[in-house]
């Protein structure tokens, strides 16, 4: 069996990937996102299964969508990362499949951000409609903060920044979850708490196991299921009408939540990528 693992770096969850591949007698195919060279039309690929591990959204979006017109099997899928990697088409596709989630108005013009934002009230969150890690969100308190912000954003921002994308804020008492999703199981979740209102552990969040109840089961794979399936990790917020959806990520990281849940996450990874090449899954 041959797998590809197309990755930028080889970071402390890709080495513990290629770990369990070869726990299982399979070595995996190391593609290198920034030395890929693509004939369309004319691409052959010899990979029963292709696992992308991408930093970068738009090589991860393309070099997905090439290789599945050679005919790859690939995990994620490229319309899954299509829809994970942009807020409005994540937004759009929850709805549409009833997952509840905080309050979002979209704008395209300061003035409509704003009016978008007296709506909504403040405060609210700012997010770019591209982006990760928690970079680039904003917090906006008042009128004020709302139009240097916009301004900011219209002049000194690339094209992402001029889709407003406007999120009512959730006081989430100093923590959120983030659930993981492999296939059709919710495999584990972590609380990941901070005195900022950012909680990502990759803005200094401390992660601790969250138990995986029937609730948390059923919205995490609601969510899966709206943007395609596959391999996904779920952020959530608690309020007292239940979960709602913040984001969903499609090339989740998990170094931090291995032995903070008890699960070999990078195993069931594997597992699931394996019974995708067999053609028992999907990717």
């Amino acid at each position: 069996m041959r797998i590809g693992l197309l990755h930028s770096l080889i970071r402390k969850e890709e080495k513990l990937l290629i770990d369990a591949f070869r726990a299982r007698s399979i070595e995996p195919v190391l593609i290198d996102d920034r030395k890929l060279i693509f004939s369309p039309g004319s691409d052959v690929f010899h990979l029963d299964a292709l696992l992308e591990r991408c930093i970068n959204h738009s090589r991860a979006l393309h070099a997905l969508r090439l290789f599945e017109s050679a005919g790859v099997r690939c995990i994620n899928t490229s319309q899954v990362a299509l829809v994970c990697g942009d807020k409005l088409l994540t937004t759009d596709a929850l709805n549409r499949h009833g997952v509840p989630q905080p309050r979002v108005k979209i704008a395209f013009t300061e003035a409509s951000a704003l009016a978008a934002i007296e709506e909504l009230g403040y405060p609210v969150v700012l997010k770019p409609a591209v982006g990760s890690w928690g970079r680039l969100l904003a917090k906006v308190n008042d009128r004020d903060a709302a139009e240097a912000i916009l301004e900011h954003k219209t002049i000194l921002g690339s094209y992402h920044h001029s889709i407003f994308y406007i999120q009512e804020y959730i006081e989430k008492q100093g923590r959120d979850i983030r659930s993981f999703v492999i296939g059709d199981e919710c495999v584990a979740a972590i609380y990941r708490s901070s005195d900022h209102w950012i909680t990502n552990t990759a803005r200094g969040g401390v992660a601790e196991n969250c138990p995986v109840t029937d609730e948390l089961r059923d919205i995490s794979l609601r969510a899966a299921r709206a943007v395609g399936g596959g391999i996904v990790a779920i952020d959530l917020f608690e309020t007292n009408a239940g979960y709602l959806v913040n984001e969903v990520n499609y090339t989740m990281e998990f170094k931090n939540s291995i032995e903070t849940t008890g699960v070999d996450i990078p195993a069931r990874i594997v597992d699931y990528v394996i019974r995708v090449a067999e053609g028992g899954g999907h990717g």
